[in-house]
């Protein structure tokens, strides 16, 4: 055995020269790679239906089993080569366990993605001999190659996540690294052995070394493609507001309706618990709430054919609603302190009380334009104030409520008025209630200050959300009653 690993694992992609690689990890005394060990339609090498003395079906059974097998083979160290289309019931194990050393081979996606296409089209995956290279070009799709590419960056944006929480390291590989005799050394440096190559492996020849251009029959359309993509990320916003769990607690259930609401909070809550509670003839402290996850699973066995719904708002809204009730009240269920630290270091131009006389709807408009501005910083954990509930992105949330339950139905504010009696009537309710109006907020309402500064200001806070969501700019929400 290695003294730094048990056992290795090549994480790769196809067409990203993990065959050579292989063939220099096997020429190393003492080391053996077993191939795509984990391939569904065969065990290590193309029409090999066994491998460690283990059939196709005994490792489908249990594919740990060979896992084993590897990591106690004879020699120094084993290992495997495993794509994103192998058995996923290895990937996870494989990733938690600090003895299995993990080789990260990437690639040039663009070369990747043609160099796919082309062996596709000619079923010549493999090159030992140069007079039997068959030549092809491929036509280049714009939409198929960022497709290809959002898997192969996500992909690999899962593994560094992963080593990154589980405090581990990886050897990094790039296409190119392949020919660089040293670096293969320090590869077997790094996994432990004593082994050292003198020359590269030669068997394997490149199959498509030209430029990228000559490899497709539309090269103008392909450069056109690639010139709108965004290589150094300049579009690309980087979020370090902190993820959210799953507020399970939070969650509200009619007592005997089959319907559940997973809260976004936003402010609706009161108008969507007294909806749920007049369409059961109750009142609202006869809501099922304050349940764990398992009492919620029990809710979930016990009422068959149930929906479950959250509710997004339009993210100006929602900032005023939260700054109203939360900061500028110093009533029940204000933060009091949070609205100390605005008042006193950011200087955010609030009265220690607001009474009518002291606040105007001018200062109204000022004060909530820089409770904006304070939310772009805390948001971006620039602020020692904690990223609240009521005003985090409401992309987290969802994506905090999806870790543990899948919502069957993302409404809007707007959309309430229709979706929530038709939501009742697919459950068997024949004449649902509507839903109320939602209060409006004090001392001044949203439509009184709205301007397109604010809206700006909303749609730098909330870049992501509106990039979600697609919200466009804000317009008051109509009457209930309205026709």
């Amino acid at each position: 055995m290695s003294a730094n690993f048990d056992y290795f694992v090549v994480l790769a992609a196809m067409r990203t020269g993990s065959n050579l690689l292989e063939a220099n990890l096997n020429a190393l005394d003492g080391v053996t790679c077993h191939g795509e060990a984990f391939n569904p339609h065969f065990a290590g090498n193309l029409k090999s239906d066994s491998l460690l003395g283990l059939s196709l079906e005994d490792r489908d059974a249990d594919p740990l089993k060979l896992l084993k097998a590897i990591r106690s083979a004879p020699g120094d160290i084993n290992g495997f080569r495993y794509f994103v289309e192998h058995d996923p019931r290895v990937l996870k194990p494989v990733l938690n366990d600090p003895r299995c050393a993990k080789i990260i081979l990437t690639r040039n996606p663009l070369d990747s993605y043609l160099s796919l296409k082309i062996a596709r089209a000619t079923q010549q995956w493999l090159l030992k001999n140069v007079k039997r290279r068959v030549d092809a070009v491929v036509e280049f799709d714009a939409q198929e190659f960022s497709d290809y590419q959002d898997q192969v960056q996500g992909h690999q944006h899962m593994l560094r996540r992963h080593l990154q929480k589980t405090g581990q390291s990886a050897f990094f590989v790039t296409y190119d690294d392949l020919t660089e005799l040293d670096v293969l050394n320090g590869l077997a440096t790094w996994l432990g052995v004593d082994a050292r190559l003198t020359k590269l492996d030669d068997t394997l020849k490149p199959q498509n070394p030209a430029p990228a251009v000559s490899k497709v029959t539309n090269p103008d359309d392909m450069t056109r493609a690639l010139a709108d993509i965004d290589q150094f990320g300049l579009h690309r916003s980087y979020g370090f507001e902190p993820q959210r769990g799953a507020a399970v607690p939070q969650y509200v259930a009619a007592p005997k309706s089959a319907l559940m609401y997973l809260p976004i909070r936003s402010g609706l809550e009161p108008v969507i618990g007294q909806w749920l509670a007049d369409l059961d003839g109750c009142v609202v402290g006869d809501l099922i709430t304050d349940r764990n996850r398992k009492q919620i699973r029990a809710w979930l066995k016990d009422y068959p054919g149930h929906r479950k719904f959250t509710v997004l708002r339009h993210p100006l809204a929602r900032a005023h609603t939260a700054f109203c009730q939360h900061i500028l009240s110093t009533g029940p269920g204000s933060y009091k302190m949070v609205r100390n630290y605005l008042r006193n270091r950011l200087k955010i131009p609030i009265p220690g009380q607001v009474r009518d006389n002291n606040y105007s709807i001018e200062q109204h408009r000022d004060a909530f334009s820089a409770f904006l501005s304070f939310l772009r910083l805390n948001l971006n954990g620039q602020t020692p104030i904690r990223v609240d509930g009521t005003w985090c992105s409401q992309s987290r949330v969802l994506d905090g409520i999806a870790s543990f339950l899948m919502p069957d139905l993302i409404l809007r504010e707007e959309e309430m008025a229709a979706a929530l009696p038709a939501l009742a009537h697919e459950i068997g309710h024949s004449h649902p209630p509507a839903p109320g109006p939602c209060a409006p907020d004090v001392p001044f309402t949203l439509d009184q200050i709205y301007d397109a500064e604010l809206e700006a200001l909303a749609a730098e806070v909330y870049q992501r959300d509106y990039e979600v969501f697609g919200f466009a700019a804000w317009t008051p929400v109509p009457p209930r009653d309205a026709k």
